[in-house]
């Protein structure tokens, strides 16, 4: 595919010339979902059905669109779909909406190519770029921060703790105060699948004394409400220092996002109350029982691609649930597993607020 041309009007390389608004609107926290790819039968892109997705997420309020990413299929870059994908998001997104949108792309690779990724997406107005260090694997703490380091040069920075599952690696505490220190660092998406990673990750951004600058975001879709609902409290030096994560940029929140939104407004109005009722807390359990059958726990989170894709396929976003890697699909008794999630939590979808919007948005 011929190489996109880019927009006429980068963002800044660093955070404090972004936008007030879409600065305002991260440091608060919102529903950032990570951004599926629509193929066709073909597993070419479907252009109209990708569109579809950007439109929805949008109108079921989500504050920002993460794209890119793990759930976009890192894939995308080894047949020339990174820029266009990328850009006919930051496209729709500026089209569709009014609304301040953190826009998000996913970077990886060794640091060359992470530095490729981060001007392309500068470039077509993307305000920060979430690195992945699945590619570092071996490398040292002082190896990663560099390499951190040099991609903070060209745009705004999110880190990614992603699980071990699925590529990512693990990394200490200490690696987690170094990057904190990184000026050009405005978040942190937590999604190691592992409470004691997660507290990693807090303990080195309280360390760094960076909490004012860098906000959490859970990315832990197997402990969602819980994440957002609770405080941290960790010691800098004899000082206790309380943290919250204040959203979350996340593949589960690919699926039934119009809730999602509520999810959060609700847990925010607890925090700001200093109280949860028990409801709230139940919801932690049976949001994590969805995401058991959508991400495939059973597998080991082999179909947790292909199963969001098919909640958004029975939706009528999606017309399939095609991958670009052809053996990656819904594993034996996934599908079953979905129906039953889908049967014993069905005020936890928005298929009715899908089904009156999704004519507008194929439009």
């Amino acid at each position: 595919m011929a190489r996109v041309q880019l927009l006429s009007f980068p963002m800044p390389k660093h955070w404090s010339e972004l936008p007030q608004d879409v600065l305002a609107s991260l440091r608060r926290g919102t529903v950032i979902p990570a951004h599926p790819l629509a193929l066709d039968v073909s597993r070419r892109l479907d252009l109209v059905r990708q569109r579809a997705l950007t439109r929805y997420y949008l109108d079921a309020g989500a504050g920002g669109l993460a794209v890119g990413v793990h759930s976009t299929q890192f894939a995308i870059r080894d047949v020339g779909l990174y820029e266009p994908v990328l850009e006919l998001a930051a496209r729709t997104a500026a089209e569709w909406s009014d609304a301040p949108t953190v826009m998000i792309a996913g970077l990886c690779g060794p640091t060359a190519q992470a530095l490729r990724e981060a001007d392309i997406a500068r470039g077509l107005g993307y305000h920060a770029g979430m690195l992945s260090l699945a590619a570092m694997k071996g490398a040292s703490v002082d190896e990663l921060v560099a390499h951190c380091a040099a991609v903070a040069e060209r745009i705004p920075l999110v880190g990614f703790y992603l699980q071990t599952a699925v590529g990512g690696i693990a990394l200490p505490a200490e690696f987690w105060r170094r990057f904190a220190t990184i000026d050009n660092v405005i978040a942190i998406k937590m999604a190691p699948f592992d409470r004691y990673r997660t507290l990693d990750v807090i303990r080195g951004v309280a360390s760094a004394g960076a909490e004012e600058r860098v906000t959490l975001y859970t990315g832990n879709d197997d402990h969602i409400v819980l994440d957002l609902l609770a405080p941290f409290v960790v010691q800098r030096g004899d000082t206790p220092v309380t943290l919250r994560i204040r959203g979350g940029l996340l593949g589960h929140w690919s699926v039934w996002t119009k809730r999602a939104v509520e999810q959060l407004q609700r847990i925010h109005a607890a925090v700001d109350a200093g109280s949860a009722d028990a409801d709230l807390l139940a919801l932690d359990s049976r949001v994590t029982d969805c995401n058991s059958a959508f991400f495939d726990v059973a597998h080991g989170f082999a179909g947790c691609i292909p199963g969001c894709h098919e909640v958004l396929r029975r939706q009528g976003l999606l017309k399939g649930i095609w991958c670009l890697d052809p053996d990656e699909t819904l594993s034996s008794g996934q599908a079953a597993e979905i129906d039953r999630v889908c049967r014993e939590h069905a005020d936890l979808s928005d298929d009715a607020f899908v089904a009156q919007n999704l004519a507008r948005w194929l439009d």
